[in-house]
């Protein structure tokens, strides 16, 4: 299981690391939200601070969306999506070996963002800086394992590009809300975000094992 694993995420990210294709549409997207954003609201001071974590967090949502798109268009080419249903190997390999690699390069875009991001809205985090490490790993988590799971669902849809968002955001809003609370907790430094962190560790490990238990099915499906 492991072996099989290791080999889809090892060919995703051979894939990524030639054409870096999702990286550079993420990157490109999330710093014009964060530009844009900036630019209507002026932030300063202590409004920087209340904005911040919604602008960070719909920025992510909103630039995986292509490269979550693009996850499964690459098996379609040359019919390497049918080989793979028919080899003798369990479908939740393949998934999670999809959600690491996507979970990975939406972090590698969060870490190249960050810099830009504290001199765009002149941050100074009041809270436990430290918490982010639990909660963007959470939520972008939460973001991608279902990404990933509904993708996948879509995939032979005619209209893929949009029914992906349509499918993924009203089911992913729950753990929207909870880091942009938990980020602006942070940010802020007025309340304790620890309810929304076990917020969105709840929802990645309910999230998760359904679409470990339902991507079988939608693999073989046609």
């Amino acid at each position: 299981m492991i072996d099989t694993l290791l080999t889809h995420l090892v060919k995703d990210l051979r894939i990524e690391w030639r054409s870096k294709e999702a990286i550079n549409s993420m990157l490109f997207f999330s710093l014009l939200v964060v530009v844009l954003f900036s630019i209507s609201f002026d932030p300063r001071g202590a409004f920087s601070r209340d904005i911040a974590g919604g602008v960070l967090c719909v920025a992510t949502m909103f630039a995986s969306v292509s490269a979550l798109n693009q996850a499964w268009a690459r098996e379609i080419r040359h019919q390497v999506l049918d080989a793979q249903r028919m080899a003798p190997t369990g479908g939740a390999q393949l998934y999670l070996a999809k959600v690491l690699a996507n979970f990975l390069f939406v972090s590698v875009v969060q870490i190249l963002l960050a810099p830009v991001f504290l001199v765009f809205y002149n941050l100074h985090i009041l809270g436990n800086a430290w918490l982010l490490l639990l909660v963007l790993p959470l939520g972008t988590w939460a973001l991608v394992s279902n990404g990933i799971f509904f993708a996948a669902l879509s995939i032979n849809s005619r209209n893929r590009e949009l029914l992906l968002p349509l499918i993924l955001f009203p089911i992913f809003t729950p753990a929207l809300m909870a880091m942009v609370n938990a980020t602006t907790g942070i940010f802020t430094g007025e309340f304790d975000p620890t309810i929304w962190i076990k917020l969105l560790a709840a929802y990645d490990i309910i999230y998760t094992t359904v679409s470990l238990l339902l991507f079988e099915t939608v693999l073989r499906s046609e």
